[in-house]
């Protein structure tokens, strides 16, 4: 310890280097010191490995661990105005169907030495706005939204800011910049054609509140289509929309088989309103699907495991993550420019409930 309370690093009698503790913050002189490299071979190391051999990223690596080093990666960006973190905001992280493409996100980030952060919207373009506005104010190296819509505000921003942004979740024939995902549209629709080939004709559709949800008025547009293509009539008494919850699947089946347009199956565009009807149903005795039939919009486990088995639509959320990732990084590194629209596409799984 030198004369103002600082250890520093020795040799041992071996003539191993020894690792001491120091007051105030570590710093890449340090690093260089206890991986015998200069400071110059920390920074590519750190910043560009493949620029070094992998001996000397493990004596780096080696040495940033046993001294603490914290990288500060917003001051090594500051020549770009951009950090190495990418900004994500999701309308709900209560609700599990968004873990997968918040995984895939994240597992490709991190391969990438990026870092994810996460907000929470609500379902609120305000708080979504409010989100945006944080993320870049941290000088974010790139936006992902699971939304299409936003306010004027918040496009703004993003315009001003020149941030790359995928929008992910639903497909738009305008995005702002990269989108990635499915159309709920056209799922909704092939779901609503498939109960009709198996002769179903008084379907019912159930689905969160549209006035604050697209996917949800994506989804109902998408049923009213094939009723339409088929030469079917819209009957209002068989479309509810419910607020998000197993007791809504129970006041959706209840109302909509008591209130006169004697459905034959009801669609869900909600999983978790899909169980609870299913619940409920098992709970009366009745038989699905001679009661009625019950088909569901996405695939969590659940679905597969109940009885009888929902019928669904599954849909490719961990890849929809991945991909989001991967053309984000892309125009931030600069191997892509101009619009990018990647359509995943979903899958119909038949099962006993239809």
């Amino acid at each position: 310890m030198d004369a103002r309370g600082v250890m520093r690093a020795g040799v041992s009698a071996d003539g191993a280097e020894e690792i001491g503790r120091q007051d105030g913050p570590v710093r890449m002189r340090d690093v260089a010191r206890v991986a015998q490299v200069s400071t110059m071979t920390v920074s590519r190391a750190l910043k560009d490995p493949e620029r070094v051999s992998p001996e000397v990223r493990r004596r780096v690596a080696e040495a940033v661990r046993a001294v603490g080093y914290m990288p500060n990666k917003l001051a090594g960006s500051l020549s770009s105005s951009r950090s190495n973190v990418v900004g994500l905001v999701v309308p709900s992280i209560e609700n599990s169907l968004f873990s997968s493409t918040i995984q895939g996100i994240s597992d490709v980030l991190r391969r990438h030495d990026h870092q994810l952060m996460i907000a929470d919207s609500g379902y609120s373009d305000d708080a979504e706005e409010a989100a945006i506005r944080a993320f870049l104010g941290q000088r974010v190296a790139g936006l992902i939204l699971h939304d299409t819509a936003h306010t004027p505000e918040a496009v703004a921003m993003i315009r001003r800011s020149g941030v790359p942004v995928v929008e992910n979740g639903t497909l738009t024939p305008r995005p702002l910049d990269m989108a990635v995902g499915y159309s709920n549209h056209d799922a909704s629709k092939a779901m609503a054609q498939h109960l009709m080939r198996l002769g179903y004709r008084r379907i019912g559709f159930v689905s969160l509140p549209a006035a604050t949800n697209e996917r949800s008025r994506d989804r109902q547009h998408g049923y009213r289509a094939a009723l339409e293509e088929a030469g079917l009539p819209f009957d209002p008494r068989l479309l509810l929309e419910m607020p998000p919850g197993l007791a809504s699947g129970v006041e959706a089946l209840l109302r909509l088989l008591e209130g006169g347009g004697d459905p034959d199956a009801i669609f869900f565009a909600g999983d978790v309103l899909a169980i609870g009807a299913i619940l409920e149903c098992v709970r009366r005795g009745w038989q699905v699907p001679d009661k009625v039939a019950i088909a569901a919009f996405d695939n969590i486990d659940l679905l597969g495991h109940l009885v009888p088995p929902v019928t669904t639509l599954r849909l490719p959320r961990l890849e929809i993550g991945r991909r989001s990732a991967e053309v984000l990084l892309d125009r931030i590194q600069g191997r892509a420019t101009g619009p990018v629209s990647v359509d995943l596409r979903f899958e119909i799984i038949h099962r006993a409930s239809t």
